[in-house]
């Protein structure tokens, strides 16, 4: 399928078109032969803000993919067109795919444990040069209460494990639509929390990735359970592959520390 060129309505962390002030700044002058010259995303700043840590990745990246059934490509037959493991050829580099299926902050999965835990067993000697979080959904059925504080656990653990290595995190995207309460709970929380973190943040939820118009050829609600088809994780692995570019190639980005997310 052919390499879409529609970049997706990127809110890193921080920015709202309607509550923050659009700014230009200084170029980082980063680029990259898989980084084509695209419009950088808008960047936005507040009295408050604290600055994302800027993306900058050599020319073939190594990239850590961390997530639950989603990274781990669960819904076609073979876990190899996972977005995941796709993502690799569209950066021209390699991505380490770990992903449990029904994991997530507090909730453990049926290949593994919880997020925190996973974190920690994960191998020093790996050096990503970029680290992508992914989801989850799986804790929509968990009690709030200590999610903030599993949520930051898990991301200092991360950080400390590999401190030279970017962090993007990507919200969970519906799996079912409209997308639920609770779904949309754990994308408000976890951009909140990331913006203290100064951490990049990219909303499937958002930038409206998943719509009526394409869910039936995005997700498979039989026996994929509400999973990606192959298509849709093409489709997935593109819209992250074109954010990245845009990245490397944006000004620097602030991030509010106290967001207002009421007119999510």
């Amino acid at each position: 399928m052919a390499m879409r060129s529609v970049l997706p309505r990127v809110r890193t962390i921080g920015f709202s078109l309607v509550v923050l002030t659009v700014i230009v700044a200084g170029a980082l002058g980063v680029w990259r032969p898989w980084a084509p010259a695209l419009s950088a995303a808008p960047l936005a700043a507040a009295s408050d803000s604290i600055p994302l840590a800027p993306l900058s990745l050599p020319d073939k990246p190594r990239v850590l993919v961390f997530g639950d059934s989603w990274t781990y490509g669960f819904a076609p037959f073979d876990r190899t067109p996972g977005y995941a493991y796709v993502l690799a050829d569209l950066i021209g580099g390699e991505t380490i795919v770990d992903g449990v299926r029904g994991s997530g902050y507090l909730k453990p999965g049926l290949d593994g444990p919880s997020f925190g835990e996973r974190i920690a067993a994960l191998d020093e000697a790996l050096v990503p040069d970029l680290v992508i979080v992914q989801g989850s959904i799986n804790d929509r059925q968990m009690d709030a209460d200590g999610y903030d504080a599993a949520v930051l656990a898990a991301w200092d653990a991360l950080g400390e494990k590999y401190p030279s290595a970017g962090v993007v995190v990507l919200g969970p995207a519906p799996h079912k639509l409209p997308v639920g309460k609770a779904t949309a709970r754990i994308d408000r929380d976890l951009v909140r929390l990331a913006a203290i973190r100064g951490w990049h943040y990219l909303s499937p939820i958002d930038n409206m990735w998943i719509t009526e118009a394409n869910y039936d050829s995005l997700i498979d609600p039989g026996l994929g359970r509400h999973h990606p088809t192959v298509e849709g994780h093409r489709y997935l692995a593109e819209h992250l592959a074109e954010y990245l570019r845009a990245l490397a190639a944006e000004t620097p980005v602030y991030a509010s520390e106290s967001i207002d997310t009421a007119q999510r």
